[in-house]
């Protein structure tokens, strides 16, 4: 039987529930974005008005005030896109339980075999989402996940693409290749250079030569042009294994010295700690992630001896790779810290030195800071060493940073 497979995605999504909870700005140019004041300046959305201006996702707000002065610019409300997101979700939920996220604004659905067609579900689905959330969806109807993609992004807003068997290579071999997922800036230009510029020009190259240019994703990329995609929807109840726990900020300012890192990376490792400790996670190897002020980025990871999820060995491990692998030369906009390599059935091997019931004695009063956290907020209790450059330690990972479920191959 031939598969039905359905993408939906949210228009603008950010932006249209921000106008919709708030009437008096629908008509006018809008942007989600960060604040400039902590370096986080960039549109994140942004509504249709908006993008009449030439405004793109990832452009500086004050690059944006220029093209647009009378821009109105609202902060992101991650608790209420949240929201947004599970309410669309019960409405697919009564179509299939096959449901597979691609971020807070996107799914994938698996209608095979259901008594309505593809594009009939799709049409409610349209309609159900304007009328009981007040926001509008695109919406893909192919024979696969590429495609079904391509087709939500096809039209907007508010419309239904449908990708078929019969008319793929009418659609989505005329658009640019860059459209197709997985197509990154890097490897459009690396396609260009060799005349490849369209889906269609990278279904009839030669498999072998993409193979020999891009390694293993050259076979992925024409598996893909050729409607050959064969990944599975996910059962909406599926979830991934958790790799890796982390996270990173844009500072406040420049970051000029070593006490200055020591400080941000110091707040990232107890966040990315106390995440592990809340899953059940320990790991044994520390990457770390520096980017300065020309936006050059590098980053480096170490193993340690032993698994563990106290802050402090983390903290450790991350300043050692920080020390030997940065010069100076430049000043520092951001940082990041993760932890990978989980194992939670390693046996600890107690030695002469007492250093398995250091950690032992860490992890529980790491443990106990947490619940003094949970219940008086993530300030109650700091270290003293933090107090010093507060212009730096003052922000809270742990509750700020919004993790999205991203994910696409799966079996």
């Amino acid at each position: 039987m031939e598969r039905t497979i359905l993408h939906v995605d949210c228009n603008k999504f950010y932006a249209s529930v921000e106008c919709l909870y708030r009437p008096e700005i629908r008509d006018k140019p809008v942007a989600v974005g960060g604040s400039t004041e902590s370096r986080h300046g960039i549109i994140l959305t942004k509504n249709e008005i908006a993008s009449k201006y030439g405004l793109t996702v990832g452009e500086p707000l004050w690059k944006a005030r220029q093209k647009c002065p009378d821009l109105i610019i609202v902060p992101p409300n991650y608790p209420l896109y949240l929201r947004f997101s599970k309410l669309c979700r019960r409405i697919y939920e009564d179509y299939s339980e096959y449901i597979e996220p691609f971020g807070l604004d996107e799914s994938w659905l698996d209608v095979t075999g259901c008594q309505m067609s593809g594009t009939e579900i799709a049409e409610e689905i349209r309609q159900r989402v304007k009328y009981e959330l007040g926001i509008t969806v695109s919406i893909g109807v192919s024979f696969n996940k590429i495609f079904a993609k391509l087709g939500s992004d096809y039209k907007k807003p508010d419309a239904i693409t449908v990708i078929s068997k019969d008319n793929y290579k009418k659609i989505a071999w005329e658009l640019p290749a860059g459209d197709l997922l997985f197509v990154g800036r890097s490897t459009e230009k690396k396609l260009a250079y060799y005349g490849i510029n369209t889906i269609g020009e990278l279904a009839n190259t030669d498999i072998n030569f993409l193979k020999s240019i891009l390694g293993k994703n050259g076979e992925t990329l024409w598996l893909f042009a050729n409607g050959l995609d064969r990944a599975r929807v996910r059962h909406k109840d599926e979830t991934d294994p958790v790799k890796s726990v982390g996270n990173s900020t844009t500072t406040p300012r420049d970051l000029v010295d070593n006490g200055d890192v020591r400080t941000v990376m110091r707040v990232l490792c107890e966040s990315v700690a106390r995440r592990m400790r809340e899953q059940g996670l320990k790991g044994r190897c520390v990457t770390i992630s520096v980017r300065d002020t020309e936006l050059n980025s590098f980053t480096r990871q170490r193993r340690i001896n032993t698994v563990t999820n106290v802050s402090t060995e983390i903290f450790k491990c991350a300043m050692q790779l920080f020390y030997e692998n940065y010069n100076w030369e430049r000043h520092i906009r951001s940082l990041g810290v993760s932890v990978s390599e989980f194992d939670n059935d390693f046996c600890a091997q107690y030695d002469l030195y007492g250093n398995t019931q250091r950690l032992e004695k860490m992890e529980k009063i790491e443990n106990t800071m947490d619940s003094l956290k949970s219940r008086f907020g993530n300030y109650c209790i700091q270290r003293a060493c933090q107090l010093e450059r507060r212009d730096l330690s003052g922000f809270n990972p742990h509750e700020e940073h919004i993790i999205h479920p991203i994910g696409y191959k799966a079996g």
